[in-house]
């Protein structure tokens, strides 16, 4: 990494290696600590072709209490892995655990039966046991990886990957600093579940109460429409500041990860939202932010001076801070009941103001599904964006009308007669009216005043490599009871044995994602990348997790070029958790008949 060379980051170094085993801790101010290592703001960092982990258990200490973790090497966040695209990779784990687990590649290129997925790509690796990953990095960009068992990723099963090009970087940059975001909490993630479960929105203490909003926040409509679906405005996230402590690679906001910089450098940031339940809001008052990549792939530089980072997103953003002052990073969440907080600074030791939790946001009438036709969208008809070929096309389950003007005083938000997919207990309202949202900024920042990313402002930097038209087209919807805390695909929990969602080898594919519910779903695909349709046809944003916005839809073109089974699902960590999971067939296999 670039700022390794800092003469600051060489002293700090050198005087924590230098008073091993003289009980460091209270050598080191609070901006030098991390909740595990407590030694300097570097990530451990592991390289090469053949590198080992262990997995077991520590204690995790932040904000002055300590709870126990999952760790790899001791550390949370695990150690960064960096490599270089077209090395071999080799990695052994060993499982100090009493239970199973593993580890996903998470955006990686990699043989099925190395994707990490237990029960789906490989048996897990057995407690006190052993397993082996190997295979050849074949992409650039930055990554992360994560256990796939159980809640573990919750308990800090999870860590940041670097591929280095194998040629010019296309990114200019001075100094470059990897940013893990996380949420933590001292609740075991069995009983956050469990409590979930419980009441939807048990760690929800923004609820709403009858006088407690404006009358120009909420229209009488929408009060009765609120009311009439036993659902809360404000049920935003599902686990809040309540239960969690938001982390900057595993420091709390008191204690201030600090990223160093010379005045006039370009300093990459490496952004990675490796949070369970998280969605995040990133901002750096006084400090524009340059995207360069997101997922790992290269996009046309745009500025912006906020993004919402859903879970298991990354973006590259470069900054280029003139003054030599002090700036303060603020990831706060998607609620804004809490922030993680961190500082880039010419010096160790220098603060910036911390600016306080903004207003929290509401859901509306366009949440529910309910918003007038989006006639700046684009057609995803046989004239739209893509070219779809309808005559060849097979679907999943069928796409509704197009809806008239909807008279919403006599909706009924549970009439389901027209869905085609099983409709029982587990979902709660279907979307009347979904539109295409890759234009909007996110829950709560379409009046903040300043610029804020959207997925229509991402273009990839190179054209899309596959040219053809997709021939099939499915719809999928992502359902769900809030109240019930119970989440699925089509209607259906993995554990009900839904029908794999099968694709041909090679074949090109439009699949449309509608969002039924009123929470955003970051939605991810194992295995492949896919091209974001946001109306710039040829150089669509490649992708490998996309968020799909309350009441609204995302399309995306796919081509099935690894065989094998595939997770899908949602990366809100409890909605998997829940049943929000699919799995994707792409055959044949090397060997099988066609």
């Amino acid at each position: 990494m670039n700022d390794s060379f800092s003469l600051e980051r060489r002293a700090l170094r050198a005087a924590a290696l230098g008073g091993v085993g003289l009980g460091l801790g209270g050598l080191f101010p609070a901006w030098a600590q991390s909740g595990t290592t407590g030694l300097s703001p570097n990530l451990p960092t592991l390289t090469g072709e053949d590198i080992s982990l262990k997995v077991g258990h520590s204690p995790f200490t932040v904000g002055g209490r300590t709870g126990h973790a999952i760790t790899l090497n001791g550390v949370l966040p695990a150690p960064l892995i960096r490599l270089r695209e077209g090395q071999n990779f080799r990695l052994t784990v060993q499982n100090e655990l009493d239970e199973d687990t593993s580890i996903h590649w998470h955006g990686l290129l990699v043989p099925f039966q190395m994707d990490g997925v237990p029960g789906v790509s490989f048996p897990g690796i057995p407690a006190r046991g052993s397993f082996t990953y190997e295979f050849p990095i074949v992409q650039s960009g930055t990554y992360w990886y994560h256990s796939h068992s159980g809640l573990q990723e919750q308990m800090g099963h999870y860590g940041p990957m670097i591929i280095d090009p194998k040629g010019a970087d296309p990114v200019a940059y001075d100094r470059e600093h990897v940013i893990v975001l996380s949420d933590w909490s001292f609740f075991h993630p069995h009983e956050v579940f469990s409590k979930l479960k419980q009441e939807g929105g048990f760690f929800n203490r923004q609820k709403q109460t009858l006088f407690g909003r404006r009358e120009d926040e909420m229209t009488q409509e929408e009060r009765m429409m609120f009311a009439r679906m036993r659902m809360d405005p404000t049920d935003i996230a599902d686990v809040t500041e309540a239960a969690y402590t938001f982390l900057v690679n595993g420091h709390g906001p008191q204690e201030n990860w600090t990223g160093l910089f010379r005045p006039g450098e370009r300093v990459r940031l490496r952004i990675i939202n490796a949070a369970a339940q998280t969605i995040f809001n990133v901002r750096i008052p006084g400090l524009p932010m340059t995207v360069v990549a997101s997922d790992g792939q290269y996009v046309r530089a745009v500025q912006v001076d906020e993004f919402q980072i859903g879970n298991a997103e990354t973006y590259d953003v470069i900054v280029q801070p003139s003054d030599d002052r002090a700036f303060t990073f603020v990831a706060e969440t998607i609620d804004r009941s809490g922030m993680g907080r961190a500082t880039l600074a010419p010096r160790m030791g220098m603060i910036a103001p911390v600016p306080p939790l903004r207003k929290r946001p509401t859901l509306g009438m366009k949440d529910m599904g309910m918003g007038a036709m989006d006639h700046g969208a684009m057609n995803h008809g046989a004239t739209g964006d893509g070219g779809m070929d309808h005559g060849a096309m097979g679907h999943g389950s069928a796409a509704p009308a197009a809806a008239p003007a909807m008279d919403h005083s006599n909706m009924d938000m549970r009439d389901t007669s027209k869905v085609t997919f099983p409709v029982g207990v587990g979902v709660d309202m279907i979307a009347p009216n979904p539109v295409d949202r890759t234009g909007d900024p996110g829950i709560g920042l379409d009046d903040v005043g300043h610029k804020v990313l959207t997925y229509r402002d991402l273009v990839s930097l190179t054209p899309n490599p596959d040219k053809r038209a997709p021939t099939r087209a499915i719809e999928i919807h992502l359902t769900g009871n809030m109240e019930r805390f119970m989440w699925s695909i089509d209607g259906q929990k993995l554990s009900e044995n839904p029908e794999p969602i099968r694709f041909e080898l090679n074949e090109r594919v439009r699949v449309t994602m509608v969002n039924d519910t009123m929470m955003t779903h970051p939605m991810h695909i194992h295995g492949h990348f896919f091209e974001v349709v946001n109306g710039h046809s040829g150089n669509h944003p490649v992708k490998h997790t996309v968020m799909v916005l309350p009441g609204g839809k995302v399309s995306f073109d796919m081509t099935a070029d690894a065989p094998g089974d595939w997770a899908f699902h949602c990366h809100l960590l409890y909605h998997m958790h829940a049943g929000m999971m699919r799995i994707v067939k792409v055959r044949p296999l090397e060997g099988e008949a066609a």
